[in-house]
């Protein structure tokens, strides 16, 4: 199932204890340590659910290799009718079901009040967005409660009552959807009129309970906080004593020229620590300096100061904290996947002895019955059904040999190729071996890159005409005969490799399928303006002859992408950021949910604090008695043009919190939201940047230069063409397997017999 416990977790087993665990099992106990042990009698091994029953042992066997593969725990209910319940639950279909409710009832934030749907969030230009009448997006969000109800139902019952109890994800899942269905019959209710819905905030729920590594990305992330507590307290206390000195710098002077940097950066507590706060993002700098340094040069020594102490020290000590920390947390994560897959693959072997009343080997036809039932990979399969026919001499194995047979899921996927096709003529033979040869390849890039400089020069010698005035005559020929050498190019690379050849690689996929692409649009411009014939002719059709021209000259450019698996430093690069999109999906997912969460507080908190100009461009504010027109004023949000940034819509929230992970001019937000709203509104902005930017960011960072090195140390010593011909897929289990410690035969004994649906006797 979903849940984090292991089940030697009733024990009080944590898997930071792991290491422990099992240096006393090596070393001897130590005092106040029980060491459990279990010894297996072959006479005395049964299951005690429906003994000699062959079909619900395969059974059982099946169901726990496939959660050895998932990394799914074995604390399920193991009679024949759960086991089918349990395989339709996590069969493609149910969990596509599930995925589709998930992914829908969070875009439901996107349509339902305040709606998104307007092609603009600018202010002063945007128009009253369509808003579903009541009860549109009820209907489906009703749809996804009762799918989230089922899932609910189903878990609970798979794992029991007593497991239940102990499952505070499953718990809290009851109380979200609970909270979800009572909030949303009080929408009913109230005609969909209401101004706060609490579930928008617990639909990220869903999603974090649906990932068993995000739950294990969330528990890192917990356990990280307090280890990186003092470098955040001493990151407050470095902001407190400068904020004290710049206050002692920089006081009001009876000299107003001399009190600018007071009156922008250090006119109060709150104003002085927002600045430095800003400062060490270096967002205002050296805005926040250029005041005091205009006066006297000597005050660029407390910024400076103040820079390299907080940015360039203590954020990137902050930054390598908490790296190392999470690091850490997340290989006790791995260690706990990798000790559920060797007790599923266990728990597979024992049910299959304890049917034959043996523990000292299984069947053959027995096991390769199991994997032809068991659903994988198909060249995991294959992999593993190799291993078991080596023992068809004594037709059995014992545990050691079962146990390692699954090696395999712990090894690289490794993607060959297909033989090159055999021609019995010496001339095809021959040219079969030029147009195969890399050289062609290079030579194909240097077209391709030939292809883009000329479009590059005329854009140069274009920029400054105007669209009619544009001989596209010329370009059209050149691009003509580029896009035959592409044709020439794919129809030798399939001769030469076949089609299966040829399309087994990916970035001959993105070629050819651009190639033809480019062809078809050409012949359509040909056939539309008559070309070559016509020299200038006039438009026909949706886009003129112009825009063909530009959409196929940034398709070729597009294509010269083609040259990035033939380089070996970006096709790991590239290879990196796949594999991130593939495998760290959880990481992803955790900004998933806190962009949610802080984009609903955000609506809540800001929708319609800031008013559109009545009057564009003069806005008149009134401050301390004071008429303003911050529309003059450089750097503000109004001066800026800001105006699309807002939280008056869900979409509008996201990109306002994108600009302030990235930093750059958040103080703007700042202090517009504190002058529209009260200076309590910059709490909300520094959590969020101090979440997004300085936890997360950072994390996700390393997380790629781990995943970098990795694929870097495993491929250095391969050319740029084995780097093509072979696809590492890497997974986070397989970036810290070699980190990992296996667990022991006694210790898989000890959490097999603490099975709350499994009685095996001993």
């Amino acid at each position: 199932m979903e849940s984090d416990r292991l089940l030697g977790e009733s024990v009080n087993a944590e898997p930071s204890d792991y290491g422990t665990r099992r240096g006393s099992a090596r070393a001897g106990a130590p005092p106040g340590h029980r060491r459990m042990s279990y010894t297996a009698l072959a006479e005395a091994c049964s299951v005690q659910a429906v003994p000699g029953d062959e079909e619900l042992s395969v059974q059982q066997a099946v169901v726990f290799i496939e959660d050895a593969i998932k990394y799914r725990s074995i604390n399920h209910r193991v009679d024949a009718n759960s086991l089918r319940l349990y395989r339709w639950y996590y069969s493609k279909i149910c969990q596509w079901l599930i995925g589709l409710a998930i992914a829908l009832v969070l875009l439901l934030a996107f349509v339902e009040r305040p709606s998104s749907l307007s092609v603009t969030s600018d202010l002063r230009r945007r128009s009253p967005a369509w808003q579903p009448p009541c009860g549109v997006t009820e209907v489906f969000e009703l749809a996804c409660l009762i799918v989230f109800s089922l899932d609910l139902a189903v878990k609970s019952y798979l794992i029991g009552w007593e497991e239940f109890r102990k499952n505070k994800w499953l718990i809290s899942y009851t109380v979200v959807l609970t909270v979800s269905i009572i909030d949303w019959v009080l929408s009913i209710s109230m005609e969909c009129d209401e101004k706060l819905r609490v579930r928008r905030l617990l639909r990220p729920f869903f999603l974090l309970q649906n990932s068993s590594l995000m739950k294990k990305t969330l528990k890192c992330l917990k356990r990280t906080l307090p280890e990186i507590a003092s470098v955040i307290l001493l990151l407050a206390l470095h902001l407190a004593i400068f904020t004290m000195l710049g206050m002692l710098l920089f006081p009001k002077t009876e000299d107003p020229d001399k009190n600018v940097e007071w009156e922008l950066h250090f006119r109060n507590l709150p104003t002085a620590l927002t600045s430095l706060l800003v400062l060490l993002t270096t967002a205002n700098n050296p805005d926040v300096m250029i005041p005091a340094y205009t006066l006297n040069r000597a005050y660029s020594l407390f910024f400076i100061l103040y820079s390299v102490i907080g940015t360039f020290c203590l954020m990137n000590l902050l930054t390598a904290i908490i790296y190392n920390q999470f690091r850490g947390y997340l290989l006790m994560a791995v260690q706990t996947s990798i000790i559920r897959r060797r007790l599923g693959i266990r728990a597979a072997y024992q049910v299959l002895s304890c049917h034959e009343h043996t523990e000292e080997h299984v069947r053959l036809d027995a096991v390769l019955k199991v994997m032809s039932r068991v659903q994988m990979q198909s060249y995991y399969r294959a992999a593993i059904t190799a291993k078991v026919h080596q023992y068809d001499t004594p037709g059995h194995m014992d545990r050691e040999q079962f146990m390692k047979i699954f090696d395999e899921l712990d090894k690289d996927r490794i993607k060959e190729h297909p033989p090159l096709p055999e021609y019995e003529s010496p001339v095809l033979q021959r040219l079969q071996v030029a147009f195969s040869h890399y050289y062609l390849t290079v030579f194909g890039n240097a077209v391709a890159l030939a292809n883009v400089m000329c479009i590059c020069t005329v854009l140069v010698l274009n920029s400054e005409l105007e669209t009619s005035k544009r001989n596209n005559f010329y370009m059209e020929i050149i691009n003509l005969c580029f896009i035959l050498y592409y044709l020439f190019e794919m129809s030798v690379k399939i001769f030469a490799f076949g089609w299966k050849g040829y399309i087994s690689y990916k970035n001959n996929i993105f070629d050819g399928f651009l190639t033809i692409l480019l062809l078809a649009l050409q012949i359509t411009i040909y056939a539309t303006y008559s070309l070559p014939f016509a020299r200038d002719p006039p438009s026909h059709g949706i886009l003129s002859l112009w825009e063909m021209v530009r959409f196929i000259n940034m398709l070729i450019v597009f294509r010269f992408m083609r040259i990035i698996p033939n380089i070996k430093l970006m096709a790991l690069v590239a290879s990196t950021l796949l594999d991130l999109l593939k495998n760290l999906r959880a990481f992803a997912g955790m900004l998933v949910v806190i962009y949610y969460v802080f984009a609903v507080f955000g609506i809540w908190l800001f929708e319609g604090a800031i008013k559109p100009p009545s009057d564009y461009p003069s806005i008149n504010t009134t401050d301390n008695g004071t008429v303003t027109n911050y529309t003059n004023v450089c750097g503000t949000y109004e001066q800026l043009g800001y105006w699309p940034n807002n939280f008056n819509d869900f979409a509008a929230s996201l990109v306002v919190l994108f600009d302030i992970m990235v930093v750059n001019n958040w103080q703007v937000f700042l202090e517009a939201y504190s002058r529209y709203t009260t200076g309590w509104s910059k709490v909300y902005f520094v959590i969020w940047w101090f979440i997004s930017s300085v936890m997360w960011v950072n994390l996700f960072v390393a997380l790629i230069i781990e995943n970098f090195i990795f694929k870097w140390d495993r491929s250095h010593t391969c050319t740029v063409s084995d780097v093509e011909k072979i696809r590492y897929q890497t997974s986070v289990q397989l970036m810290f397997k070699e980190q990992v410690q296996e667990p022991t035969e006694e210790e898989l004994l000890c959490r097999l017999h603490q099975h709350p649906h499994l009685t095996l006797h001993w």
